[in-house]
């Protein structure tokens, strides 16, 4: 299949009719955490097919055509599902959620016996015999070689592979539907162009050392490893923790939320829950260690219904500790921290008396 490089998003306007099945697997390495560790997120996940030209869809026929298959289990999905959200495309773009366990065939779908925790866990509705996303891919390409991984956005009227790279996708939301979205949400710009500078250096250094940063140190493989990840890791939560102490807030670059504050929150959600033990991400928690990017984290689970309503903590506690038998081989789940996430009012005793002795 074609590769498609090309980062001008007309293409994936009105004149394309897509299957937008953005969870069928949303690791960025197929079912290898060294690929996804080393990962490129500016480069196509696995080769895909381009869209090829069609004739201008009407925004209805658009609507009734894009169906959207998304894995809100990792971070690197989830802000597609986000993204949806804040952009009012709810009703315009649905998904599917794949099964959250990931074993040797990679990331499966629900069976329609099972009752699993998360928003549409089902099974494929457009394939009713495909058990696993790869079996989308090798029915687009019988002898396709590369990575079976999620969000995908898929053309059902051509049966083609458009785009799963998800930092494509989320831009393509902000605008290609604009003309058929609510009025309120054709305002909602989370690329705005006096910040693109500044949102593209931070997008830089947050991607390659905390939201990459977390699975370079959870699948080290030797202590150097382990140690040139984790390390650089807890330098960008400072520098990321300093950008807030010094800025009025709410949100990273102000009183707007942007394509930042999407993109850093699938990692800090999961930060506590998760990465502090299943990936060795303990030199400090969020909670006790970073009251600004705390504060800031907390403001938009509880205050903006996108963050919160796409966020299944058991599902991703799940994944994560029942599907990487080689750094859990038991698959036991840790009960705490508990809660998952702590009301805007409320600080753990250790954070509490911090706080308290700065602001004396």
């Amino acid at each position: 299949m074609a590769v498609r490089e090309s980062k001008d998003f007309s293409v994936l306007s009105s004149s394309d009719m897509f299957y937008f099945i953005s969870q069928v697997k949303v690791n960025r390495s197929p079912i290898g955490p060294t690929s996804r560790a080393n990962s490129k997120e500016d480069s196509p996940n696995s080769e895909i097919t381009s869209p090829s030209n069609q004739a201008r869809s009407s925004p209805q026929r658009k609507a009734d055509i894009i169906s959207m298959s998304h894995m809100p289990v990792l971070g690197v999905p989830h802000r597609t599902l986000i993204v949806r959200n804040l952009k009012g495309l709810e009703d315009i773009v649905p998904y599917t959620s794949v099964h959250w366990e990931m074993l040797e065939k990679g990331w499966r779908f629900a069976t329609p016996k099972e009752k699993i925790p998360g928003d549409n866990v089902t099974s494929d509705p457009i394939h009713k015999n495909f058990t696993h996303l790869q079996d989308i891919y090798f029915d687009v390409d019988a002898d396709y070689t590369g990575r079976f991984t999620v969000p995908t956005l898929y053309d059902i009227k051509q049966h083609k592979i458009v785009s799963n790279e998800s930092s494509e996708i989320i831009r393509m939301f902000y605008t290609e539907f604009d003309d058929i979205v609510p009025d309120r949400y054709k305002s909602v710009d989370l690329f705005p162009e006096q910040l693109r500078a500044e949102i593209e250096s931070t997008n830089d250094w947050t991607y390659n050392d905390i939201n990459n940063g977390v699975y370079k140190s959870g699948f080290a493989t030797t202590q150097e490893a382990y140690e040139q990840a984790v390390k650089p890791l807890f330098a960008s939560l400072d520098r990321a923790e300093a950008h807030l102490t010094k800025h009025a807030g709410p949100y990273y670059f102000g009183t707007n939320i942007t394509e930042v504050d999407v993109r850093l929150y699938t990692t800090i959600i999961r930060f506590d829950p998760v990465y502090v033990q299943h990936f060795k991400c303990n030199i400090r928690d969020i909670r006790s260690g970073y009251p600004e990017l705390h504060k800031w984290l907390r403001k938009l689970y509880w205050d903006v219904p996108a963050f919160k309503d796409t966020t299944q903590f058991e599902h991703i506690k799940n994944h994560y500790t029942k599907s990487h038998k080689q750094i859990n081989s038991f698959s036991i789940t840790p009960v705490g921290p508990l809660p998952d996430i702590l009301p805007k009012d409320q600080e753990i005793p250790a954070a509490a008396a911090a706080l308290q002795s700065m602001n004396q």
